[in-house]
């Protein structure tokens, strides 16, 4: 009667630590319809960046005169080499790309221009202040102003950890973590972590990927310089846990002493 507790005790023992090690489809589908959730639902506003001391900038010139427009160009060819080396085994990477540095003060300096305040402007708002200042020197000027080191980095528990530069200035938490190749299997969907500089302090926020309030939240659009960390579940954490690795050690050790005590005593 001993050795069929025994036993049984044994294989419970087994199937409890089966049953902790799974992961159920709620821990890992995205985008989960909640209870009396509606199919459409409302989405974070978008977010427009602002330039800030210390960006690199795209400042590229045009007028009705070519050869006139060039001169305020000095980083065109620079910046054409530089953008074809900012993939990194196809995927958007860190680029090296040289342009115009918006320095301490908030201002960028322009061949002939001289310096010109655009700090906490956005791209658009910059295009207009230096087109103003150019209507001195060409005729009917066209203005494209462009970030160049608009970054985010995401680590974790990802496929392809990195740090990838946003040429369109604007992406969103899910397209930043198919960029770097989906969530792995031993992520933590529920508790994805984005670091972000606000007022010169660090404000750490938290998502859910499982469910649908991401998109009303104010991490749904990453700012610039944002990090995003994936945090592995638990099925990961048992396999670098010292007394996860020696259980099927111990485990087998005693499957083997148990079996030779019931045959010792037939």
């Amino acid at each position: 009667m001993k050795r069929i507790l025994l036993r049984n005790l044994f294989f419970c023992f087994l199937g409890g630590v089966f049953l902790s090690s799974c992961i159920s489809k709620k821990q890992i589908a995205y985008f989960q319809k909640a209870q009396g959730e509606h199919d459409t639902i409302s989405v974070a506003q978008a977010y427009v960046p602002k330039i800030q001391a210390g960006d690199i900038l795209s400042i590229t010139v045009s007028s009705l005169n070519s050869m006139a427009s060039s001169f305020f160009n000095p980083f065109s060819n620079t910046t054409s080499d530089n953008a074809t080396n900012s993939t990194l085994n196809g995927i958007p990477a860190v680029s090296n790309a040289t342009g115009f540095l918006v320095d301490t003060a908030g201002m960028v300096e322009l061949p002939l221009v001289g310096a010109i305040k655009i700090a906490g402007l956005t791209t658009s708002s910059a295009r207009d202040v230096i087109k103003a200042r150019l209507n001195v020197y060409l005729k009917e000027p066209t203005v494209n102003v462009r970030f160049l080191n608009y970054k985010i980095s995401v680590m974790g528990e990802v496929a392809h950890p990195s740090v990838y530069v946003i040429p369109n200035e604007r992406i969103t938490l899910p397209e930043a973590l198919s960029m770097a190749g989906d969530l792995t299997i031993y992520a933590m969907r529920n508790n994805v972590m984005i670091i972000r500089d606000v007022n010169g302090k660090k404000e750490f926020g938290h998502v859910n990927l499982t469910g649908r309030d991401l998109y009303d939240s104010p991490y749904y659009y990453l700012h610039a310089n944002d990090v995003v960390y994936v945090e592995p579940n638990r099925a990961k954490r048992q396999q670098i846990e010292p007394v996860f690795k020696i259980l099927p050690v111990v485990l087998s050790a005693v499957s083997v002493l148990m079996i030779v005590i019931y045959y010792s005593r037939r």
